[in-house]
């Protein structure tokens, strides 16, 4: 016994040793890496990262100590991280083309409806053409215009339920909480043309999903072991998620198809008032798309409007709204010019929102400094390029840290201050070609859903400003309100905001 033991180790030595003799005898190209931290086997730089909550803030020390463009190993996943603007322009425009596929690992597959969607699909001649659906049909000026009304409503009922809540000021409520559910409601009339029954239950699997891919993965970090991917329960935690979202989205489909057949959305066929799903199933039926839009298609682009729309969309207003309790000038400010704009207004609506020139500053600002996507969402490589310099393999998973950029002390005075008015007589702007400031992207690749989300916020913004008065509860300073960021692709808010409202302006009954 002990004899057929020993030589089953000895041979399974062997194997090791010829294993490594292989590794060592084959030629690998000779590659001119970014400088990064140092390595351990199997592993790579992962014991780097577990410093902390975040990755991005991690990230950003590692590249003060080594550098803008920085090499990371996890595990068997190459990886650079670009921490400066000159970087990220040679990444997003020089070498767009180049950097334009999308990182995809195993858990995001798998939530994405396998790469069927916009955000996640491959760079290729189907992105393409779904892109253009998205920015052309669904995401148009004329579109999100179209939804004026809708955003109007949601907005006015969001204000009555917090008046109802509010009373002389004595009530806190959870305004986090709230406006995750503004947003929602927005988002889902917009896409559906009404209110869904399907909608609680929607979003409690995509958070579920979204919570299991806050994190690094095993089965991501290391894509070529057959037991690692066996062992690794997210993804299956993560298809049991998507089984839930996709079987509702595809009733909203046939409720919708229904309504068509009975004349309901059908009035809205072509007159610019049809959510997106109708306006979908219109392009499916007229087959006039250059690629077919078949139902799995369908949801996946409704999965990409509500998980990526709604999502940064609340986390932006949520943020706008804590950095301005805790800066009482700024509140104020911001405060003063929208009760000037709809003085003896019951509502606040839409079109006086292009005169609030400071709300908009104030926006930007908490743009800047809570980047909604710290690591922007991932490109990858699709050939070995040479950036600044140095050499990026094909394959390379990039992060552009824009967390850090937009807190850089060298293009930013003060970077860790919320200060509106950095923005005064500045021609910056989020649209992609400012390279310090890109909270939603650049290139190919960029957010095209841009206009829908800052539409969505700056009418709420208004609103909340202009009926309400805002005090934090009993004990806390403004300078103590907690800001620190959840983990996850989306740096939300780790702790709702408590506030108490107290209402200034009382808003007219919906």
């Amino acid at each position: 016994m002990e004899g057929i033991v020993l030589l089953v180790l000895s041979v399974f030595m062997l194997l090791v040793v010829l294993s490594k003799l292989k590794s060592l005898l084959v030629a690998k190209p000779k590659h001119n890496l970014p400088p990064g931290p140092w390595t351990l086997p199997v592993i790579g730089s992962l014991h780097h990262l577990v410093a902390g909550t975040n990755i991005h803030r991690v990230m950003r020390r590692l590249a003060q100590k080594h550098g803008s463009l920085m090499t990371l190993r996890l595990g068997e996943v190459p990886a650079l991280v670009v921490s400066s603007p000159q970087a990220a322009e040679e990444v997003m425009k020089t070498h767009d083309v180049t950097f334009s596929d999308r990182h995809v690992n195993a858990t995001l597959s798998v939530l994405a409806f396998d790469c069927k969607d916009v955000a996640f699909a491959p760079y290729g001649e189907r992105w393409r053409q779904l892109g253009k659906i998205c920015v052309l049909e669904l995401l148009s000026a004329s579109r999100v215009q179209s939804f004026r009304r809708i955003r109007e409503d949601e907005a006015a009922r969001f204000m009555e339920n917090l008046a109802a809540s509010a009373g002389a000021g004595a009530a806190a409520v959870n305004l986090s909480k709230m406006i995750s559910r503004f947003i929602n409601d927005t988002f889902v009339r917009e896409s559906v043309g009404s209110r869904c029954k399907y909608q609680d239950e929607y979003l409690d699997a995509l958070g579920t999903a979204l919570r299991q891919t806050s994190g690094l993965a095993v089965a991501d970090l290391f894509p070529s072991s057959r037991l690692v991917q066996v062992l690794d329960t997210a993804p299956r935690k993560v298809l049991a998620c998507r089984d839930r979202m996709q079987r509702i989205l595809e009733q909203v489909i046939q409720d919708t198809k229904e309504d068509v057949d009975r004349g309901g959305e059908a009035a809205a066929a072509g007159t610019g008032r049809e959510g997106f799903v109708g306006v979908l199933l219109r392009l499916q039926k007229e087959r006039s798309t250059p690629i077919p839009l078949d139902d799995d298609t369908i949801v996946a682009v409704l999965f990409d409007i509500f998980a990526a729309g709604s999502e940064t969309s609340s986390t932006t207003l949520n943020w706008c709204m804590t950095e301005l309790v805790r800066t009482p000038e700024a509140m104020a400010k911001v405060q003063a010019e929208v009760r000037a704009a709809f003085k003896g207004k019951s509502t606040v609506g839409e079109d006086d929102l292009k005169g609030l020139s400071y709300l908009k500053l104030v926006i930007k600002e908490a743009l800047r400094l809570h980047t909604p996507a710290p690591l922007l969402v991932p490109r990858k490589c699709r050939e070995t390029c040479r950036v600044m310099g140095y050499d990026v393999p094909k394959g390379t998973v990039v992060f552009v840290n824009m967390w850090a950029i937009c807190r850089d002390p060298k293009y930013w005075d003060d970077p860790e201050e919320f200060k509106p008015e950095r923005f005064e007589n500045s021609n910056l702007d989020y649209k992609g070609t400012n390279f310090e400031f890109l909270p939603f992207g650049a290139g190919r690749r960029i957010c095209p859903g841009i206009n829908l989300g800052v539409g969505n916020i700056e009418l709420a913004l208004a609103s909340l400003l202009y009926h309400f008065d805002w005090k934090l509860p009993d004990g806390i300073d403004p300078k103590d309100v907690d800001v620190s960021e959840a983990a996850g692709l989306v740096a939300s808010k780790k702790t709702s905001l408590i506030l108490h409202p107290v209402t200034r302006i009382p808003p007219e009954n919906v």
